[in-house]
Protein backbone atom coordinates (compact mmCIF):
# COMPACT_ATOMS: atom_id res chain seq x y z
CA UNK A 1 0.00 0.00 0.00
CA UNK A 2 1.04 3.31 -1.04
CA UNK A 3 2.14 6.30 1.53
CA UNK A 4 -1.03 7.50 1.32
CA UNK A 5 -3.18 4.46 0.48
CA UNK A 6 -5.02 4.23 4.24
CA UNK A 7 -6.17 7.54 4.28
CA UNK A 8 -7.47 7.35 0.35
CA UNK A 9 -9.48 4.64 1.26
CA UNK A 10 -11.30 5.67 4.67
CA UNK A 11 -11.98 9.11 2.62
CA UNK A 12 -13.68 7.42 -0.24
CA UNK A 13 -15.01 4.66 1.27
CA UNK A 14 -18.33 6.81 3.07
CA UNK A 15 -18.51 8.03 -0.95
CA UNK A 16 -18.99 4.50 -1.84
CA UNK A 17 -21.52 3.55 0.56
CA UNK A 18 -23.62 6.73 0.16
CA UNK A 19 -23.24 6.08 -3.75
CA UNK A 20 -25.02 2.54 -3.63
CA UNK A 21 -27.68 3.77 -1.32
CA UNK A 22 -28.60 6.63 -3.41
CA UNK A 23 -28.70 3.57 -6.45
CA UNK A 24 -30.68 1.42 -4.28
CA UNK A 25 -28.45 -1.31 -3.46
CA UNK A 26 -28.92 -3.11 -0.93
CA UNK A 27 -25.16 -2.49 0.77
CA UNK A 28 -25.56 -4.91 4.46
CA UNK A 29 -24.26 -7.94 3.05
CA UNK A 30 -21.49 -5.74 1.19
CA UNK A 31 -20.59 -4.61 4.60
CA UNK A 32 -20.96 -7.61 6.82
CA UNK A 33 -18.40 -9.58 4.18
CA UNK A 34 -15.90 -6.54 4.48
CA UNK A 35 -15.93 -6.33 8.21
CA UNK A 36 -15.08 -10.41 8.17
CA UNK A 37 -12.44 -9.72 5.78
CA UNK A 38 -11.28 -7.25 8.11
CA UNK A 39 -11.02 -8.94 10.58
CA UNK A 40 -9.38 -11.98 8.75
CA UNK A 41 -6.55 -9.57 7.34
CA UNK A 42 -6.20 -8.06 11.29
CA UNK A 43 -5.49 -11.62 12.56
CA UNK A 44 -3.20 -12.87 10.14
CA UNK A 45 -0.75 -9.92 10.06
CA UNK A 46 -0.97 -9.87 14.13
CA UNK A 47 0.10 -14.32 13.51
CA UNK A 48 2.66 -13.25 10.74
CA UNK A 49 4.21 -10.85 12.88
CA UNK A 50 4.06 -12.91 16.37
CA UNK A 51 2.97 -16.37 15.69
CA UNK A 52 4.67 -19.07 14.60
CA UNK A 53 7.51 -19.23 12.37
CA UNK A 54 6.53 -15.11 12.66
CA UNK A 55 8.43 -12.40 11.24
CA UNK A 56 9.62 -10.97 14.18
CA UNK A 57 10.33 -14.54 15.95
CA UNK A 58 12.67 -15.35 12.48
CA UNK A 59 14.60 -12.39 13.38
CA UNK A 60 15.55 -12.77 17.19
CA UNK A 61 16.08 -16.74 16.38
CA UNK A 62 18.51 -15.70 13.23
CA UNK A 63 20.32 -13.75 14.95
CA UNK A 64 24.33 -15.05 14.19
CA UNK A 65 25.73 -15.88 17.82
CA UNK A 66 28.16 -14.00 19.18
CA UNK A 67 31.47 -15.54 18.35
CA UNK A 68 32.55 -18.09 20.54
CA UNK A 69 34.93 -20.90 20.74
CA UNK A 70 35.92 -23.68 23.39
CA UNK A 71 38.86 -22.14 24.50
CA UNK A 72 36.66 -19.36 25.61
CA UNK A 73 35.02 -21.18 27.83
CA UNK A 74 36.93 -21.98 31.38
CA UNK A 75 36.70 -25.49 32.91
CA UNK A 76 34.80 -28.34 31.91
CA UNK A 77 37.34 -29.95 29.89
CA UNK A 78 36.14 -33.41 30.48
CA UNK A 79 32.45 -31.77 28.81
CA UNK A 80 34.45 -30.04 26.44
CA UNK A 81 36.44 -33.02 25.48
CA UNK A 82 33.10 -35.32 24.93
CA UNK A 83 31.58 -32.59 23.00
CA UNK A 84 34.41 -32.28 20.28
CA UNK A 85 34.38 -36.28 20.20
CA UNK A 86 30.58 -36.23 19.33
CA UNK A 87 30.87 -33.63 17.09
CA UNK A 88 33.69 -34.81 15.25
CA UNK A 89 30.87 -36.68 13.95
CA UNK A 90 29.17 -33.72 11.92
CA UNK A 91 32.27 -32.73 10.88
CA UNK A 92 33.66 -36.20 9.22
CA UNK A 93 31.01 -36.88 6.98
CA UNK A 94 32.79 -39.02 4.28
CA UNK A 95 34.49 -41.31 7.13
CA UNK A 96 30.78 -41.55 8.64
CA UNK A 97 29.22 -42.58 5.26
CA UNK A 98 32.45 -44.74 4.53
CA UNK A 99 32.28 -46.59 7.53
CA UNK A 100 28.51 -47.06 8.09
CA UNK A 101 28.22 -45.17 11.25
CA UNK A 102 24.66 -43.74 11.70
CA UNK A 103 24.97 -39.78 12.29
CA UNK A 104 24.53 -38.18 15.56
CA UNK A 105 20.76 -36.63 15.90
CA UNK A 106 21.34 -35.15 19.66
CA UNK A 107 23.30 -34.07 21.89
CA UNK A 108 21.50 -33.33 25.70
CA UNK A 109 23.95 -31.12 27.73
CA UNK A 110 22.72 -31.85 31.47
CA UNK A 111 24.04 -30.09 34.96
CA UNK A 112 23.49 -27.05 37.28
CA UNK A 113 22.42 -23.95 36.09
CA UNK A 114 24.98 -21.82 35.39
CA UNK A 115 27.98 -24.30 34.38
CA UNK A 116 28.23 -23.02 30.74
CA UNK A 117 25.90 -25.09 28.60
CA UNK A 118 24.65 -22.28 26.37
CA UNK A 119 28.46 -21.92 26.11
CA UNK A 120 29.24 -25.43 25.16
CA UNK A 121 26.78 -25.25 22.50
CA UNK A 122 27.78 -21.72 20.57
CA UNK A 123 31.39 -23.25 21.08
CA UNK A 124 30.25 -26.46 19.27
CA UNK A 125 28.10 -24.36 16.21
CA UNK A 126 31.81 -22.54 15.83
CA UNK A 127 33.99 -25.79 15.89
CA UNK A 128 31.38 -27.48 12.85
CA UNK A 129 31.18 -24.26 11.29
CA UNK A 130 27.28 -24.78 11.28
CA UNK A 131 24.35 -22.08 10.88
CA UNK A 132 23.14 -22.12 14.59
CA UNK A 133 19.82 -21.34 15.99
CA UNK A 134 18.54 -21.00 19.55
CA UNK A 135 15.28 -21.17 21.42
CA UNK A 136 14.04 -21.89 24.81
CA UNK A 137 11.64 -24.39 25.58
CA UNK A 138 9.00 -21.86 27.14
CA UNK A 139 9.08 -20.40 23.34
CA UNK A 140 6.64 -23.49 22.74
CA UNK A 141 4.31 -23.73 25.01
CA UNK A 142 1.04 -21.81 24.15
CA UNK A 143 -2.23 -22.30 25.48
CA UNK A 144 -3.63 -22.86 22.01
CA UNK A 145 -3.40 -26.45 21.11
CA UNK A 146 -1.01 -27.12 17.63
CA UNK A 147 1.02 -23.80 17.59
CA UNK A 148 4.05 -25.73 19.83
CA UNK A 149 4.08 -28.33 17.30
CA UNK A 150 4.27 -25.67 14.43
CA UNK A 151 6.88 -23.59 15.75
CA UNK A 152 8.98 -27.11 16.21
CA UNK A 153 8.40 -27.74 11.95
CA UNK A 154 9.57 -23.91 11.20
CA UNK A 155 12.33 -24.30 13.51
CA UNK A 156 14.08 -27.13 11.87
CA UNK A 157 12.85 -25.92 8.36
CA UNK A 158 14.60 -22.72 9.05
CA UNK A 159 16.97 -24.41 10.11
CA UNK A 160 17.40 -26.17 6.87
CA UNK A 161 16.97 -23.49 4.68
CA UNK A 162 19.25 -21.07 6.38
CA UNK A 163 21.96 -23.53 6.21
CA UNK A 164 21.04 -24.34 2.30
CA UNK A 165 21.14 -20.17 2.04
CA UNK A 166 24.21 -19.79 3.69
CA UNK A 167 26.22 -23.13 1.83
CA UNK A 168 26.94 -24.81 5.02
CA UNK A 169 26.48 -28.46 5.35
CA UNK A 170 25.38 -28.51 8.93
CA UNK A 171 22.63 -26.55 11.45
CA UNK A 172 22.69 -26.64 15.03
CA UNK A 173 19.56 -26.49 16.58
CA UNK A 174 19.59 -25.87 20.36
CA UNK A 175 17.09 -25.70 22.67
CA UNK A 176 17.26 -24.44 26.12
CA UNK A 177 14.99 -25.62 29.32
CA UNK A 178 14.13 -28.55 26.53
CA UNK A 179 12.42 -30.40 30.55
CA UNK A 180 9.64 -27.32 29.48
CA UNK A 181 8.22 -29.56 26.46
CA UNK A 182 10.21 -33.02 26.87
CA UNK A 183 8.67 -33.88 30.29
CA UNK A 184 7.45 -37.39 31.00
CA UNK A 185 3.94 -37.81 29.19
CA UNK A 186 1.53 -39.46 32.01
CA UNK A 187 -1.31 -39.54 30.16
CA UNK A 188 -2.85 -36.37 31.48
CA UNK A 189 -4.46 -33.65 30.05
CA UNK A 190 -1.79 -31.55 28.81
CA UNK A 191 -2.60 -32.61 25.32
CA UNK A 192 -0.33 -29.01 23.54
CA UNK A 193 2.87 -30.59 25.56
CA UNK A 194 2.36 -34.14 24.12
CA UNK A 195 2.10 -32.36 20.36
CA UNK A 196 5.04 -30.39 20.80
CA UNK A 197 7.11 -33.26 22.18
CA UNK A 198 5.96 -36.03 19.70
CA UNK A 199 6.52 -33.09 16.51
CA UNK A 200 10.28 -33.05 18.33
CA UNK A 201 10.33 -36.39 17.91
CA UNK A 202 8.93 -36.35 14.75
CA UNK A 203 11.52 -34.25 13.17
CA UNK A 204 14.77 -36.25 14.81
CA UNK A 205 13.73 -39.13 13.37
CA UNK A 206 13.37 -37.52 10.23
CA UNK A 207 16.87 -36.69 10.63
CA UNK A 208 18.73 -38.79 8.14
CA UNK A 209 22.67 -39.71 6.95
CA UNK A 210 22.05 -38.67 3.31
CA UNK A 211 19.85 -35.55 3.88
CA UNK A 212 21.90 -32.33 3.48
CA UNK A 213 22.19 -30.37 5.08
CA UNK A 214 22.62 -32.47 8.56
CA UNK A 215 20.69 -31.09 11.20
CA UNK A 216 22.12 -31.43 15.09
CA UNK A 217 19.79 -30.64 17.91
CA UNK A 218 21.72 -29.82 21.20
CA UNK A 219 19.39 -29.51 24.46
CA UNK A 220 20.27 -27.96 27.63
CA UNK A 221 18.32 -28.87 31.11
CA UNK A 222 19.20 -29.37 34.53
CA UNK A 223 16.78 -31.59 35.33
CA UNK A 224 17.12 -34.47 33.63
CA UNK A 225 15.62 -36.55 35.91
CA UNK A 226 11.94 -35.13 34.43
CA UNK A 227 12.41 -35.65 30.29
CA UNK A 228 10.63 -38.65 28.63
CA UNK A 229 12.45 -41.71 28.14
CA UNK A 230 11.61 -41.46 24.24
CA UNK A 231 13.79 -38.60 24.21
CA UNK A 232 16.54 -40.73 25.73
CA UNK A 233 16.62 -43.40 23.74
CA UNK A 234 18.94 -44.53 21.31
CA UNK A 235 18.54 -43.09 17.99
CA UNK A 236 17.20 -39.40 19.58
CA UNK A 237 19.84 -38.12 22.06
CA UNK A 238 22.95 -40.05 21.58
CA UNK A 239 24.80 -38.59 23.22
CA UNK A 240 24.50 -37.26 26.97
CA UNK A 241 27.13 -35.03 28.40
CA UNK A 242 27.41 -34.15 32.06
CA UNK A 243 28.23 -30.55 32.79
CA UNK A 244 29.18 -30.03 36.27
CA UNK A 245 30.34 -27.56 38.56
CA UNK A 246 33.98 -26.70 37.64
CA UNK A 247 36.81 -28.30 40.14
CA UNK A 248 39.39 -26.08 41.79
CA UNK A 249 41.47 -25.64 38.22
CA UNK A 250 38.44 -24.86 36.39
CA UNK A 251 37.82 -22.32 38.65
CA UNK A 252 41.05 -20.58 37.88
CA UNK A 253 40.50 -20.51 34.26
CA UNK A 254 37.22 -19.25 34.55
CA UNK A 255 38.55 -16.34 37.15
CA UNK A 256 41.39 -15.58 34.25
CA UNK A 257 38.79 -15.49 31.67
CA UNK A 258 36.84 -12.63 33.24
CA UNK A 259 39.99 -10.96 34.72
CA UNK A 260 41.19 -10.31 31.39
CA UNK A 261 39.74 -7.24 30.73
CA UNK A 262 39.92 -6.13 34.24
CA UNK A 263 42.67 -4.08 36.41
CA UNK A 264 44.29 -6.42 38.63
CA UNK A 265 46.31 -5.11 41.52
CA UNK A 266 49.87 -6.38 42.39
CA UNK A 267 48.88 -8.49 45.11
CA UNK A 268 45.53 -10.23 43.33
CA UNK A 269 46.07 -14.11 43.95
CA UNK A 270 43.86 -15.78 42.20
CA UNK A 271 44.36 -19.06 43.37
CA UNK A 272 42.91 -17.72 46.83
CA UNK A 273 39.73 -16.78 45.24
CA UNK A 274 39.32 -20.43 43.21
CA UNK A 275 40.03 -22.34 46.57
CA UNK A 276 37.37 -20.48 48.54
CA UNK A 277 35.17 -20.86 45.98
CA UNK A 278 34.49 -24.25 46.31
CA UNK A 279 30.95 -25.09 44.39
CA UNK A 280 30.80 -22.02 42.61
CA UNK A 281 29.36 -22.33 39.14
CA UNK A 282 30.86 -20.63 36.24
CA UNK A 283 28.27 -18.26 36.35
CA UNK A 284 28.82 -17.62 39.87
CA UNK A 285 32.66 -16.61 38.95
CA UNK A 286 31.70 -14.21 36.50
CA UNK A 287 29.67 -12.66 39.03
CA UNK A 288 32.40 -12.31 41.52
CA UNK A 289 35.02 -10.40 39.36
CA UNK A 290 32.30 -8.23 38.61
CA UNK A 291 31.18 -7.48 41.72
CA UNK A 292 34.98 -6.82 42.61
CA UNK A 293 34.99 -4.40 39.79
CA UNK A 294 32.30 -2.87 41.45
CA UNK A 295 33.97 -2.53 44.74
CA UNK A 296 36.94 -0.92 43.29
CA UNK A 297 34.42 1.51 41.39
CA UNK A 298 33.35 2.42 44.46
CA UNK A 299 36.31 3.36 46.06
CA UNK A 300 37.67 4.86 42.87
CA UNK A 301 40.49 3.30 42.91
CA UNK A 302 43.39 2.21 40.14
CA UNK A 303 42.69 -1.34 39.78
CA UNK A 304 41.05 -4.14 41.77
CA UNK A 305 42.63 -5.65 44.80
CA UNK A 306 42.48 -8.62 47.01
CA UNK A 307 40.01 -7.33 49.47
CA UNK A 308 37.74 -6.17 47.14
CA UNK A 309 37.50 -9.83 45.49
CA UNK A 310 37.12 -10.93 49.07
CA UNK A 311 34.05 -9.01 49.87
CA UNK A 312 32.85 -9.87 46.28
CA UNK A 313 32.86 -13.64 47.35
CA UNK A 314 31.23 -12.62 50.47
CA UNK A 315 28.34 -11.03 48.37
CA UNK A 316 28.05 -13.50 45.94
CA UNK A 317 27.74 -16.14 48.43
CA UNK A 318 25.74 -14.53 51.20
CA UNK A 319 24.30 -11.40 49.22
CA UNK A 320 24.83 -7.53 50.09
CA UNK A 321 25.02 -5.64 52.93
CA UNK A 322 21.94 -4.73 54.36
CA UNK A 323 21.11 -1.45 56.87
CA UNK A 324 18.21 -3.72 58.51
CA UNK A 325 18.91 -2.19 62.46
CA UNK A 326 18.85 -4.94 65.16
CA UNK A 327 18.16 -4.42 69.16
CA UNK A 328 20.69 -4.84 71.53
CA UNK A 329 19.22 -7.93 72.35
CA UNK A 330 19.06 -9.26 69.00
CA UNK A 331 23.04 -7.90 68.10
CA UNK A 332 23.85 -10.50 71.61
CA UNK A 333 22.09 -13.02 70.39
CA UNK A 334 23.50 -13.20 66.51
CA UNK A 335 27.09 -12.39 68.14
CA UNK A 336 26.41 -15.62 70.76
CA UNK A 337 24.79 -17.51 67.41
CA UNK A 338 27.91 -17.09 65.12
CA UNK A 339 30.20 -17.41 68.35
CA UNK A 340 28.82 -20.56 68.86
CA UNK A 341 29.24 -22.17 65.10
CA UNK A 342 33.21 -20.43 65.21
CA UNK A 343 34.06 -22.41 68.20
CA UNK A 344 32.53 -25.76 67.13
CA UNK A 345 34.56 -25.18 63.60
CA UNK A 346 37.39 -24.39 64.91
CA UNK A 347 37.73 -26.87 67.81
CA UNK A 348 36.93 -29.89 65.22
CA UNK A 349 38.56 -28.14 62.25
CA UNK A 350 41.85 -26.48 63.47
CA UNK A 351 42.73 -23.20 62.00
CA UNK A 352 39.28 -23.24 59.30
CA UNK A 353 37.74 -19.65 60.78
CA UNK A 354 38.54 -16.49 59.06
CA UNK A 355 36.45 -14.02 60.12
CA UNK A 356 33.45 -14.44 62.41
CA UNK A 357 31.04 -11.09 61.39
CA UNK A 358 28.06 -9.71 63.28
CA UNK A 359 27.29 -7.38 59.92
CA UNK A 360 24.12 -8.09 58.11
CA UNK A 361 24.28 -9.71 54.34
CA UNK A 362 21.29 -10.75 52.62
CA UNK A 363 19.09 -12.20 54.83
CA UNK A 364 22.12 -13.60 57.42
CA UNK A 365 22.32 -11.64 60.22
CA UNK A 366 25.70 -12.14 60.99
CA UNK A 367 27.78 -15.16 59.64
CA UNK A 368 31.77 -17.38 59.92
CA UNK A 369 33.89 -16.88 57.03
CA UNK A 370 35.80 -20.31 56.89
CA UNK A 371 39.54 -20.83 55.43
CA UNK A 372 39.70 -22.10 51.70
CA UNK A 373 39.84 -25.87 51.85
CA UNK A 374 41.10 -28.06 49.25
CA UNK A 375 37.89 -29.54 46.98
CA UNK A 376 36.85 -32.98 48.82
CA UNK A 377 33.64 -35.10 47.27
CA UNK A 378 33.84 -38.11 49.85
CA UNK A 379 33.47 -37.48 53.39
CA UNK A 380 33.61 -40.47 56.48
CA UNK A 381 30.62 -40.54 58.70
CA UNK A 382 33.31 -38.80 61.23
CA UNK A 383 33.50 -35.34 58.61
CA UNK A 384 30.23 -35.73 58.35
CA UNK A 385 29.15 -35.19 62.14
CA UNK A 386 31.22 -32.95 62.74
CA UNK A 387 29.89 -30.40 59.67
CA UNK A 388 27.11 -31.74 61.60
CA UNK A 389 27.85 -30.53 65.26
CA UNK A 390 29.65 -27.07 63.31
CA UNK A 391 25.70 -26.18 61.64
CA UNK A 392 24.09 -26.99 65.51
CA UNK A 393 27.03 -24.84 67.03
CA UNK A 394 24.65 -21.58 66.63
CA UNK A 395 21.53 -22.86 68.19
CA UNK A 396 23.14 -24.94 71.20
CA UNK A 397 24.55 -21.62 71.87
CA UNK A 398 21.54 -19.50 72.36
CA UNK A 399 20.42 -22.64 74.63
CA UNK A 400 23.23 -22.06 76.66
CA UNK A 401 22.81 -18.49 77.09
CA UNK A 402 18.91 -17.69 76.58
CA UNK A 403 17.13 -21.26 77.41
CA UNK A 404 15.50 -21.36 73.90
CA UNK A 405 16.82 -20.97 70.45
CA UNK A 406 15.36 -18.82 67.67
CA UNK A 407 14.20 -18.27 64.08
CA UNK A 408 17.62 -17.72 63.11
CA UNK A 409 18.69 -21.68 62.82
CA UNK A 410 16.40 -22.45 60.34
CA UNK A 411 18.96 -22.74 57.95
CA UNK A 412 21.17 -24.48 59.90
CA UNK A 413 18.87 -27.33 61.04
CA UNK A 414 17.93 -27.41 57.18
CA UNK A 415 21.78 -28.20 56.20
CA UNK A 416 22.02 -30.78 59.23
CA UNK A 417 19.14 -33.09 58.05
CA UNK A 418 20.53 -32.19 54.47
CA UNK A 419 23.47 -34.12 55.96
CA UNK A 420 21.51 -36.90 57.95
CA UNK A 421 20.38 -37.68 54.53
CA UNK A 422 23.11 -38.27 53.03
CA UNK A 423 24.37 -40.35 56.10
CA UNK A 424 21.17 -42.57 55.37
CA UNK A 425 21.68 -43.10 51.86
CA UNK A 426 25.26 -43.90 52.05
CA UNK A 427 24.46 -46.61 54.81
CA UNK A 428 26.93 -44.49 57.62
CA UNK A 429 24.19 -44.76 60.33
CA UNK A 430 23.00 -47.95 62.44
CA UNK A 431 20.37 -48.45 59.97
CA UNK A 432 22.75 -50.05 57.52
CA UNK A 433 22.77 -49.94 53.94
CA UNK A 434 19.51 -49.09 53.45
CA UNK A 435 16.65 -48.03 50.55
CA UNK A 436 14.95 -44.91 52.77
CA UNK A 437 11.91 -45.46 50.16
CA UNK A 438 11.28 -49.25 51.38
CA UNK A 439 12.01 -48.65 55.17
CA UNK A 440 9.15 -46.94 57.47
CA UNK A 441 8.85 -43.35 57.78
CA UNK A 442 8.79 -43.70 61.65
CA UNK A 443 11.73 -45.77 61.39
CA UNK A 444 13.69 -43.11 59.52
CA UNK A 445 12.39 -40.28 62.04
CA UNK A 446 13.40 -42.44 64.50
CA UNK A 447 16.88 -42.49 63.90
CA UNK A 448 16.85 -38.91 62.54
CA UNK A 449 15.89 -37.63 66.03
CA UNK A 450 18.68 -39.92 67.85
CA UNK A 451 21.29 -39.10 65.52
CA UNK A 452 20.55 -35.20 65.91
CA UNK A 453 19.86 -35.60 70.15
CA UNK A 454 23.26 -37.40 70.54
CA UNK A 455 24.74 -34.94 68.12
CA UNK A 456 23.65 -31.62 69.98
CA UNK A 457 24.44 -33.01 73.16
CA UNK A 458 28.36 -33.81 72.06
CA UNK A 459 28.14 -29.91 70.52
CA UNK A 460 26.45 -28.75 73.67
CA UNK A 461 29.30 -30.20 75.87
CA UNK A 462 31.70 -29.06 73.61
CA UNK A 463 30.92 -25.38 73.94
CA UNK A 464 30.29 -25.47 77.69
CA UNK A 465 33.53 -26.40 78.30
CA UNK A 466 34.81 -23.00 76.31
CA UNK A 467 32.05 -20.97 77.66
CA UNK A 468 34.89 -18.57 78.87
CA UNK A 469 35.52 -17.73 75.42
CA UNK A 470 31.59 -16.19 74.32
CA UNK A 471 32.29 -14.17 77.52
CA UNK A 472 35.43 -12.48 76.32
CA UNK A 473 34.45 -12.56 73.19
CA UNK A 474 31.24 -11.17 72.90
CA UNK A 475 31.91 -7.76 73.75
CA UNK A 476 34.91 -7.06 71.76
CA UNK A 477 32.82 -8.89 68.52
CA UNK A 478 29.60 -6.59 69.52
CA UNK A 479 32.06 -3.21 69.60
CA UNK A 480 34.06 -4.37 66.66
CA UNK A 481 31.23 -5.89 64.55
CA UNK A 482 33.61 -8.04 63.11
CA UNK A 483 36.83 -10.52 64.58
CA UNK A 484 39.51 -12.23 62.53
CA UNK A 485 40.61 -15.47 62.26
CA UNK A 486 43.91 -14.64 64.54
CA UNK A 487 42.53 -12.64 66.62
CA UNK A 488 39.49 -15.39 67.47
CA UNK A 489 42.07 -18.72 67.74
CA UNK A 490 43.82 -15.97 70.12
CA UNK A 491 41.24 -15.71 72.66
CA UNK A 492 40.33 -19.37 72.21
CA UNK A 493 44.27 -20.43 72.92
CA UNK A 494 44.16 -18.82 76.22
CA UNK A 495 40.90 -20.00 77.32
CA UNK A 496 42.14 -23.65 76.51
CA UNK A 497 45.52 -22.58 78.74
CA UNK A 498 42.93 -21.27 81.60
CA UNK A 499 41.40 -24.44 81.87
CA UNK A 500 44.45 -26.63 81.66
CA UNK A 501 46.04 -24.35 84.95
Amino acid sequence: MSKYGKEIFIGTTPVVIAFLIYMGVNIVPIVFMTAILGIFFYMSRARGGMGVGGSSERKSRSRPPVYMTFDDIGGQDRAKRELREALDFLIRADDIQRLGIRPLKGILLTGPPGTGKTLLAKAAAHYTNSVFLAASGSEFVEMYVGVGASRIRDLFKEARSRAAKDNKDSAIVFIDEIDVIGGKRDGGQHREYDQTLNQLLTEMDGIHTAQTPRVLVIAATNRKEMLDSALLRPGRFDRQIEVDLPDKKGRLHILRIHAKNKPLAEDVDLEIVARETFQFSGAQLESVMNEAAIYAMREEAEAISQKHLTLAVDKVMLGEKTDRESTQEERERVALHELGHAIAAEVLRPRSVAQVALSPRGKALGYVRHNPQQDQYLYTKEQIEHQIMIALGGAVAEEMFYGSRSTGSRNDFEQALGMVRTMMDAGLTRLGIVDREMATKERLMEENRAILEELTEATRKLLEERRPVFEQSLELLIREETLSGDEFRKLLQQCDKKSIA
